[in-house]
Protein backbone atom coordinates (compact mmCIF):
# COMPACT_ATOMS: atom_id res chain seq x y z
CA UNK A 1 0.00 0.00 0.00
CA UNK A 2 1.55 3.19 -0.78
CA UNK A 3 1.51 6.51 1.47
CA UNK A 4 -1.18 7.55 -0.58
CA UNK A 5 -3.41 4.82 0.15
CA UNK A 6 -2.74 5.12 3.83
CA UNK A 7 -3.03 8.79 4.27
CA UNK A 8 -6.51 8.59 2.42
CA UNK A 9 -7.00 5.55 4.79
CA UNK A 10 -6.02 7.51 7.77
CA UNK A 11 -8.16 10.58 6.74
CA UNK A 12 -11.13 8.24 6.31
CA UNK A 13 -10.92 6.66 9.50
CA UNK A 14 -10.89 10.36 11.42
CA UNK A 15 -13.50 11.01 9.96
CA UNK A 16 -15.62 8.29 10.31
CA UNK A 17 -14.58 8.12 14.42
CA UNK A 18 -16.13 12.04 14.16
CA UNK A 19 -19.23 10.76 12.78
CA UNK A 20 -19.85 8.12 15.21
CA UNK A 21 -19.35 10.90 17.80
CA UNK A 22 -22.41 12.86 15.97
CA UNK A 23 -24.10 9.95 15.90
CA UNK A 24 -23.72 9.68 19.69
CA UNK A 25 -25.37 12.94 19.84
CA UNK A 26 -27.99 12.24 17.76
CA UNK A 27 -31.32 10.21 18.29
CA UNK A 28 -33.36 8.22 16.36
CA UNK A 29 -33.02 7.77 12.15
CA UNK A 30 -31.05 10.47 12.12
CA UNK A 31 -28.66 8.40 14.51
CA UNK A 32 -29.04 4.94 12.87
CA UNK A 33 -28.23 6.83 9.15
CA UNK A 34 -25.11 8.11 10.83
CA UNK A 35 -23.89 4.73 12.33
CA UNK A 36 -24.13 3.19 9.11
CA UNK A 37 -22.61 5.32 7.20
CA UNK A 38 -19.46 4.81 9.43
CA UNK A 39 -19.82 1.57 9.31
CA UNK A 40 -19.27 1.76 5.38
CA UNK A 41 -16.16 3.91 6.15
CA UNK A 42 -14.82 1.51 8.27
CA UNK A 43 -15.40 -1.47 6.20
CA UNK A 44 -13.31 0.66 3.60
CA UNK A 45 -10.67 0.95 6.47
CA UNK A 46 -10.17 -2.29 7.19
CA UNK A 47 -9.50 -3.29 3.58
CA UNK A 48 -6.43 -1.81 4.02
CA UNK A 49 -3.26 -3.44 6.63
CA UNK A 50 -1.75 -0.37 8.78
CA UNK A 51 -4.84 0.57 9.72
CA UNK A 52 -7.17 -2.68 10.06
CA UNK A 53 -7.06 -2.74 14.62
CA UNK A 54 -8.07 0.73 14.71
CA UNK A 55 -10.96 0.66 12.35
CA UNK A 56 -11.90 -2.25 13.35
CA UNK A 57 -11.94 -0.69 17.55
CA UNK A 58 -13.85 2.35 16.43
CA UNK A 59 -16.08 -0.10 14.45
CA UNK A 60 -16.74 -1.94 17.58
CA UNK A 61 -16.82 1.50 19.38
CA UNK A 62 -19.70 2.68 17.42
CA UNK A 63 -21.52 -1.01 17.60
CA UNK A 64 -20.98 -0.89 21.17
CA UNK A 65 -22.77 3.08 21.50
CA UNK A 66 -25.56 2.03 19.17
CA UNK A 67 -26.30 -1.08 20.97
CA UNK A 68 -26.97 1.31 24.15
CA UNK A 69 -29.90 3.35 22.44
CA UNK A 70 -31.85 0.33 21.48
CA UNK A 71 -33.33 -2.97 22.55
CA UNK A 72 -34.17 -6.32 22.64
CA UNK A 73 -33.36 -8.29 19.55
CA UNK A 74 -31.68 -5.33 18.18
CA UNK A 75 -29.41 -4.52 20.49
CA UNK A 76 -28.32 -8.07 21.27
CA UNK A 77 -27.40 -8.30 17.20
CA UNK A 78 -25.55 -4.91 18.34
CA UNK A 79 -23.89 -5.90 20.95
CA UNK A 80 -22.71 -9.29 19.38
CA UNK A 81 -21.52 -7.50 16.23
CA UNK A 82 -19.32 -4.86 18.53
CA UNK A 83 -17.84 -7.62 20.61
CA UNK A 84 -17.03 -9.53 17.15
CA UNK A 85 -15.29 -5.98 15.71
CA UNK A 86 -13.07 -6.13 19.43
CA UNK A 87 -12.42 -9.81 19.13
CA UNK A 88 -10.70 -9.35 15.30
CA UNK A 89 -8.99 -6.07 16.25
CA UNK A 90 -7.39 -8.34 19.12
CA UNK A 91 -6.48 -11.23 16.95
CA UNK A 92 -4.57 -8.65 14.82
CA UNK A 93 -3.20 -6.77 17.89
CA UNK A 94 -3.21 -8.56 21.21
CA UNK A 95 -1.97 -5.61 23.20
CA UNK A 96 -5.03 -3.14 22.06
CA UNK A 97 -6.13 -1.74 25.51
CA UNK A 98 -9.14 -0.28 24.37
CA UNK A 99 -10.45 -3.34 22.71
CA UNK A 100 -9.92 -5.81 25.29
CA UNK A 101 -11.60 -3.11 28.07
CA UNK A 102 -14.74 -2.24 25.62
CA UNK A 103 -15.20 -6.17 24.60
CA UNK A 104 -15.69 -7.03 27.96
CA UNK A 105 -18.00 -3.52 28.89
CA UNK A 106 -19.97 -4.83 25.46
CA UNK A 107 -20.63 -8.44 26.77
CA UNK A 108 -21.62 -7.25 30.65
CA UNK A 109 -23.93 -4.81 28.62
CA UNK A 110 -25.10 -7.95 27.23
CA UNK A 111 -25.23 -9.84 30.26
CA UNK A 112 -27.59 -7.02 31.63
CA UNK A 113 -30.03 -6.88 28.58
CA UNK A 114 -30.37 -10.53 28.91
CA UNK A 115 -30.65 -10.78 32.69
CA UNK A 116 -29.01 -13.23 33.23
CA UNK A 117 -27.28 -14.47 36.53
CA UNK A 118 -24.12 -13.57 37.78
CA UNK A 119 -22.72 -16.74 37.04
CA UNK A 120 -23.58 -16.97 33.26
CA UNK A 121 -20.87 -17.81 30.56
CA UNK A 122 -21.71 -13.84 29.52
CA UNK A 123 -19.94 -12.62 32.98
CA UNK A 124 -17.44 -14.99 32.38
CA UNK A 125 -16.33 -13.44 29.51
CA UNK A 126 -16.43 -10.25 30.20
CA UNK A 127 -14.13 -10.99 32.90
CA UNK A 128 -11.78 -12.71 30.35
CA UNK A 129 -11.70 -9.70 28.74
CA UNK A 130 -11.14 -7.20 31.66
CA UNK A 131 -8.01 -9.78 32.55
CA UNK A 132 -6.15 -9.61 29.04
CA UNK A 133 -6.63 -5.51 29.50
CA UNK A 134 -5.27 -5.74 32.93
CA UNK A 135 -2.42 -7.82 31.54
CA UNK A 136 -2.17 -5.18 28.58
CA UNK A 137 -1.76 -2.14 31.01
CA UNK A 138 -1.61 -3.15 34.69
CA UNK A 139 -5.19 -1.93 37.02
CA UNK A 140 -6.61 -0.68 33.56
CA UNK A 141 -9.64 -3.15 34.06
CA UNK A 142 -9.03 -3.93 38.17
CA UNK A 143 -12.48 -1.66 38.85
CA UNK A 144 -14.63 -3.33 35.99
CA UNK A 145 -13.37 -6.66 37.64
CA UNK A 146 -14.18 -5.43 40.88
CA UNK A 147 -17.71 -4.62 39.87
CA UNK A 148 -18.21 -8.56 38.70
CA UNK A 149 -16.89 -9.44 41.75
CA UNK A 150 -19.52 -7.39 43.53
CA UNK A 151 -21.98 -8.48 42.02
CA UNK A 152 -21.23 -12.34 42.42
CA UNK A 153 -20.84 -11.41 45.97
CA UNK A 154 -16.88 -12.17 46.59
CA UNK A 155 -15.94 -9.39 49.06
CA UNK A 156 -12.13 -10.55 48.81
CA UNK A 157 -11.76 -11.05 45.57
CA UNK A 158 -13.65 -7.25 45.09
CA UNK A 159 -11.59 -5.59 47.48
CA UNK A 160 -8.16 -6.64 46.19
CA UNK A 161 -9.55 -5.57 42.20
CA UNK A 162 -10.52 -1.78 44.33
CA UNK A 163 -7.53 -1.75 45.73
CA UNK A 164 -5.31 -2.54 42.78
CA UNK A 165 -7.56 0.09 40.81
CA UNK A 166 -6.61 2.68 43.19
CA UNK A 167 -3.11 1.81 43.25
CA UNK A 168 -2.63 2.10 39.63
CA UNK A 169 -4.57 5.40 39.12
CA UNK A 170 -7.82 3.95 37.29
CA UNK A 171 -10.01 4.19 40.38
CA UNK A 172 -13.11 5.78 39.42
CA UNK A 173 -14.44 9.11 41.64
CA UNK A 174 -15.76 8.40 44.94
CA UNK A 175 -19.25 9.21 44.18
CA UNK A 176 -19.05 7.47 41.36
CA UNK A 177 -18.14 4.63 42.85
CA UNK A 178 -20.93 4.90 46.19
CA UNK A 179 -23.52 5.67 42.95
CA UNK A 180 -22.61 2.46 40.67
CA UNK A 181 -25.44 0.13 41.18
CA UNK A 182 -23.14 -2.80 40.41
CA UNK A 183 -21.75 -1.94 44.10
CA UNK A 184 -25.26 -2.34 45.58
CA UNK A 185 -24.20 -5.91 47.24
CA UNK A 186 -21.36 -4.97 48.99
CA UNK A 187 -21.67 -1.17 49.18
CA UNK A 188 -22.83 -1.50 53.09
CA UNK A 189 -20.31 -3.69 54.57
CA UNK A 190 -17.60 -2.45 56.90
CA UNK A 191 -14.98 -3.31 54.17
CA UNK A 192 -16.41 -1.18 51.53
CA UNK A 193 -17.06 1.52 53.91
CA UNK A 194 -13.72 1.17 55.19
CA UNK A 195 -12.03 1.35 51.95
CA UNK A 196 -14.23 4.42 50.81
CA UNK A 197 -13.01 6.05 53.61
CA UNK A 198 -9.32 5.75 52.18
CA UNK A 199 -10.72 7.82 49.13
CA UNK A 200 -11.27 10.96 51.22
CA UNK A 201 -14.69 11.18 50.17
CA UNK A 202 -18.22 10.67 51.72
CA UNK A 203 -17.75 7.06 53.08
CA UNK A 204 -21.25 7.55 55.03
CA UNK A 205 -23.01 7.88 51.61
CA UNK A 206 -22.51 3.83 51.17
CA UNK A 207 -25.37 3.93 53.71
CA UNK A 208 -27.69 5.66 51.26
CA UNK A 209 -30.18 5.08 48.59
CA UNK A 210 -27.74 4.51 45.64
CA UNK A 211 -28.99 6.79 42.60
CA UNK A 212 -30.45 4.68 39.52
CA UNK A 213 -28.46 4.41 36.60
CA UNK A 214 -30.22 3.89 33.07
CA UNK A 215 -28.32 0.61 31.77
CA UNK A 216 -28.68 2.34 28.02
CA UNK A 217 -26.33 5.03 29.52
CA UNK A 218 -23.89 2.80 31.48
CA UNK A 219 -20.24 3.50 30.17
CA UNK A 220 -21.62 6.91 28.44
CA UNK A 221 -21.37 9.31 31.04
CA UNK A 222 -18.42 9.72 34.01
CA UNK A 223 -21.23 8.94 36.48
CA UNK A 224 -21.90 5.61 35.59
CA UNK A 225 -20.49 1.70 36.19
CA UNK A 226 -17.83 0.44 34.44
CA UNK A 227 -14.62 1.93 33.01
CA UNK A 228 -14.63 2.19 29.25
CA UNK A 229 -11.73 3.03 26.96
CA UNK A 230 -12.68 6.69 24.79
CA UNK A 231 -11.93 6.67 21.27
CA UNK A 232 -8.25 7.11 20.01
CA UNK A 233 -8.33 9.01 16.73
CA UNK A 234 -4.68 9.19 16.39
Amino acid sequence: MSLLDVFTKKKKLTAAISQTAKARESEGKIADSLYKNTYHDYADVVAGDPLRSEALYNWGFALLHQAKTKTGDEAVKLYQDAITKFSFCLLLNPSYLGAAINGGVAYMDLARLKAVDVQDELYELAKSYFEQANAIQAGSASYNLACIYSLRDQADACLKALENSKSRGSLPDADEIINDPDMDTVKNQPWFVEFMATLGGKSEAATETPVKVEESEHQEAETVTDKEETVNPE
